[in-house]
């Protein structure tokens, strides 16, 4: 069973609607003990950070993701799943008497806001653009270099580990897009809206 972690974010029907369209049964849930049995659990979302990771923290879905991966289950984060497994956002302290809001801290590196370049540069990051491989990966198996994926995102990982990012982009500067360490995946892009080679990427998660 594929659990769809369920906290109130958006954009999380159709990552359900990809899974059954690729033949995988899954749950929408925040009940604990269904995401601690899962075979797979995907954190999905749009959003802002400060907002998600509050719901996460009344859920109580913050511990059950960290046992879900000191478990050994494979978890994906998308989009705002991914940024939600690291430290911090400038997100949150861009807001009007913003904190810096903690993340979950399952992985090392920040969520910095994408620059503009005095206007040149449309931010949000929205549309398809292309992903390279710094290093081999299980969630990019079979799929060529240069594959077009598409975004949804004003702000941006620089991961504290280089050597846990398999994918990056061109935004501007070099974005760290996909990361992979052991059990726990992400990506910045959406698997389930990019066509499909993005449906061969969530099936190569869902085949681990």
């Amino acid at each position: 069973m594929i659990a769809i972690v369920d906290y109130d974010a958006g954009n999380i029907m159709s990552v359900q609607k990809a899974c059954a369209y690729l033949g995988y049964q899954t749950i929408l849930t925040r009940d604990r003990a269904e995401i601690l049995q899962a075979d797979h659990v995907i954190l999905p979302g749009v959003g802002a950070f400060a907002d998600a990771m509050k719901k996460l923290v009344d859920f109580g879905l913050d511990e059950t993701l960290r046992e879900t991966v000191k478990r050994g289950t494979p978890l994906l984060g998308i989009c705002l799943g991914l940024q939600l497994l690291f430290e911090r956002s400038d997100e949150s302290l861009a807001l009007q008497d913003g904190a810096d809001v903690r993340g979950l801290c399952l992985l090392d590196g920040e969520i910095l806001k994408i620059d503009d370049k005095n206007g040149l540069l449309k931010v949000p990051h929205m549309g398809w653009n292309q992903l390279s491989f710094p290093r081999e990966s299980r969630l990019y198996q079979g799929i060529p270099d240069g594959t077009e994926v598409y975004f949804v995102h004003s702000y941006y990982l620089k991961a504290g580990n280089p050597s846990i990012v398999t994918a990056t982009c061109e935004y501007g500067t070099q974005i760290d897009v996909g990361v992979e360490s052991d059990n726990l995946f992400a990506c910045q892009f959406h698997p389930e809206k990019s066509g499909k080679w993005g449906l061969r990427i969530l099936e190569n998660f869902l085949n681990i």
